[in-house]
């Protein structure tokens, strides 16, 4: 195994961050041994093929992940195709519909590439869970329901609180869930199992079920959840306050600029790999110029030096020389649309996608948000009409569009 760190160095990379780690003595003495036989540890992470884009929120375990890998030890990412079928209840006050096996099977197809962003899947080794589930039988399943009891079942939070709410339902393949995603680690001889916090419970039963069958328990590592761009609800596409590892650079750029001041740290620490050290020293600068070094970390993981180089001096040009931005979306205006090349500046902005409607682009024109052309012109009032030119640019707050007169 190729590390050359010590245990000491390896557990102060590896606990950044982390939120819960059961236990830690335990992750101590492996380490010990792995660097002591050259054996590498054996880190398993799951995701259930459910079909979703990867976002800064997902990255947060495997992060975790992509630092085992990069002290020698072995990534082994379950593809949950069986349990994907279940529907993992965790964190949720009502059962998740499971998916069907062609929906499992198309998911899955996309499942790795977006965890290569992240993580050396060419250096991971790969196992659908359907592998050995597949082969079970009923009397294989009786053996595994028989391995835990309903009072274990019903420790579980999110299980307690739906058991009092009777218009709340448990249904018993959920119940299947933590039993399946623990078997996987008794099949893959787990070391150190990966999760968010929410996912505690599951990886506790993992570990239980290796003491059963004679196996070293596993050690349980959970991860915060990862708080969105609003710097409240969780980061997710449903609340729309999520920044997607393959949205473009400028874009992870612009959403991390804009998020509040006191999401920084947490950001900092579960998103880069910046020091704590250094991490306090930048937050203890200017906000704008921390959120500036952050968007920069963000940006230069997922597209290197060069698209630093090109979100910064677009951002530059764009908030701090008041220019617009080399490249930006064009807004496409039919000709027919135009009076004596003319436009009401209200029929504009929800032509071009800026406002929903025309209330609120009456609203935005009224608070003098609206501008366009190189003088950064403005409507006397929301009755104006503007003269579209072909190649002018509009801005409406931070949105910005090259207008395109269509024939």
């Amino acid at each position: 195994m190729s590390n050359f760190r010590s245990v000491d160095e390896q557990l102060s990379l590896l606990l950044r961050g982390a939120s819960h780690v059961e236990k830690e003595t335990e992750l101590r003495a492996k380490l010990e041994r792995s660097h002591k036989t050259g054996q590498p540890l054996r880190v398993k992470y799951g995701i259930d093929p459910t079909g979703f884009d990867v976002h800064l929120g997902h990255t947060v375990p495997l992060r975790k992940l992509r630092q085992f890998q990069e002290l020698g030890h072995t990534a082994v990412l379950i593809i949950g195709t069986a349990t994907a079928m279940v529907g993992d209840p965790s964190g949720r006050d009502e059962s998740r519909k499971g998916l069907d096996e062609a929906q499992i099977a198309k998911n899955a197809e996309s499942y790795l590439t977006q965890i290569a962003k992240v993580v050396d899947v060419t250096k991971a080794e790969v196992r659908p869970n359907g592998e050995w589930f597949a082969k079970w039988g009923f009397a294989d399943m009786l053996r595994l329901l028989g391995r835990a009891t309903v009072q274990q079942l019903l420790a579980r939070e999110d299980f307690a609180k739906r058991f009092h709410e009777t218009k709340m339902p448990i249904y018993l393949h959920e119940c299947l869930y933590p039993l399946l995603q623990g078997w996987d680690s008794v099949e893959i001889r787990a070391d150190v199992e990966l999760g968010g916090t929410e996912q505690l419970f599951n990886l506790m039963v993992g570990r239980d079920l290796q003491r059963e069958v004679g196996q070293e328990p596993q050690v349980c590592l959970t991860l915060p959840i990862l708080r969105g761009t609003d710097g409240d609800k969780k980061m997710g596409k449903s609340v729309g306050n999520y920044i997607g590892v393959g949205e473009p650079a400028k874009e992870q750029f612009g959403k991390t600029m804009r998020i509040p001041d006191e999401l920084m740290r947490e950001w900092f620490e579960l998103l880069t790999d910046v020091p704590a050290g250094e991490i306090a020293s930048i937050l203890a600068g200017k906000p704008n110029e921390a959120k500036k070094r952050l968007g920069s970390e963000i940006v230069r993981f997922y597209y290197g030096e060069a698209g630093v180089d090109h979100v910064l001096a677009d951002w530059k040009k764009q908030f701090e020389e008041k220019g617009d931005p080399d490249d930006m979306p064009t807004a496409s205006i039919p000709s027919a649309e135009l009076a004596d090349g003319r436009m009401p500046a209200i029929k504009l902005l929800v032509a071009i996608g800026f406002c929903k409607s025309n209330s609120e682009a009456r609203q935005k024109i009224r608070e003098g948000a609206f501008n366009f052309g190189p003088d950064r012109s403005k409507p006397a009032d929301e009755k104006a009409s503007v003269e579209i030119v072909d190649g002018m640019v509009v801005r409406l707050g931070r949105k910005m569009a090259k207008v395109a007169i269509a024939k």
